[in-house]
């Protein structure tokens, strides 16, 4: 029996190799169930350098593919090159902007920050974004559909302004929509001033009422007012007639667009966004004053004039950084409950910017 078994045994042999040959394992196994028959099995593995290597070769063919697509667009297609290059752009922009947004709200819930405490690009991050999103929405509504993103890409080319956010601009139609939109929000100016005027006429203070209508008629004059002009009259606009919730509904309506939002809602609900916007831009106000006004590059001074209603592309930068400086230095003095008249300076302090050469 010892001797069966022994001659079984001598008859089966198991040989295991292992070659390993640019980064390939192959493991060979030869069983010899006699001294005749063999019966190989090959098994090959990769190692995790050799699927980075292959992955990295995947990419490159894939960028090489991409680079040549963009390069024919350009050459035979150019208009189309544009709109395709804004849009990969574009889309790189916004999660750029939605990973520091996740970054920052971490940031907020970790250390337990409020948004009033936040620094001024992380608190203007945030507001951008928000805006963004809010104006995304009905493009992502309307592709819902089966095959209706053939209807979006047709609206997206028709109503860039309307329909698309800032990431998917080009560089001359963010200047040329800036310039539109604050077209329309100048269109309402002569309507807040008009109904400041109406308002002030309601005043007891008989000071208070003679600075506020003179106020008033010098802006409409064509007069950039000073910062003490405005100062003087700033007690009446923490209570009746002039505080956000005071104002009547047609005054509220008009200031609207100055935040570019929409007058065609119920007057509670327009008093309350008011409120929110405004105080929000007072926060702003006492970030950018803690961060510093000459921190902001070219750009970040621009959007901070033109957020506070200045057309900002018209004017030249030490232009837009000594407006700003004047409106720092007011609105920095300002409590939450006179928030209404940092909305009224919008269009006090913007209107006649910059002042004429005569003056």
């Amino acid at each position: 029996m010892a001797l069966s078994c022994a001659a079984v045994c001598c008859r089966l042999s198991v040989a295991l190799y292992g070659i390993r040959t640019d980064g390939v394992t192959v493991i060979y196994s030869s069983f010899t169930a006699t001294s005749g028959a063999r019966l190989p099995l090959y098994r090959h593995y990769s190692s995790p350098k050799s699927r980075l290597g292959i992955g990295l070769q995947i990419v490159s063919r894939l960028q090489g593919a991409n680079a040549k697509y963009e390069l024919f667009l350009q050459r035979y297609f150019p208009r189309f090159y544009v709109l395709y290059h804004t849009f990969t752009k574009g889309i790189q922009l916004l999660f750029q902007d939605a990973k520091k947004v996740t970054v920052i709200k971490t940031r907020m819930l970790t250390n337990s920050v409020k948004v009033q405490d936040l620094p001024y690009r992380d608190m203007e991050k945030l507001r951008q974004f928000r805006r963004d999103m809010i104006k995304a929405i009905p493009l992502l509504l309307i592709s819902i559909p089966p095959f209706a993103n053939y209807l979006v890409f047709v609206l997206m080319y028709l109503f860039p302004r309307q329909l698309l956010i800032r990431h998917f601009w080009t560089p001359q139609q963010q200047t040329e929509f800036q310039g539109v939109n604050h077209s329309h929000r100048a269109q309402h100016h002569w309507a807040v001033l008009k109904g400041l005027e109406r308002a002030g006429s309601h005043v007891k203070d008989g000071r208070l009422k003679i600075s506020l209508l003179d106020l008033c008629n010098k802006v409409q004059s064509g007069v950039h007012p000073n910062i003490s002009d405005i100062q003087a009259i700033r007690g009446l606009f923490s209570g009746a007639p002039l505080s956000i919730k005071r104002i009547n509904a047609n005054q509220m309506r008009q200031l609207c667009p100055l935040f570019f939002l929409t007058p065609r809602l119920p007057t509670p609900m327009i008093g309350t966004r008011l409120n929110s916007h405004a105080i929000e831009l007072l926060q702003l106000d006492r970030a950018l004053s803690r961060h510093g006004l000459h921190q902001l590059d070219d750009s970040e001074l621009r959007q901070a004039c033109y957020v506070r209603g200045l057309d900002s592309g018209s004017l030249s930068i030490n232009q837009c950084r000594e407006w700003l400086s004047q409106w720092l230095q007011f609105s920095s003095h300002l409590k939450e409950s006179e928030v209404s008249l940092l909305v009224h300076s919008m269009v006090l302090l913007s209107a006649n910017y910059p002042k004429p050469s005569h003056q």
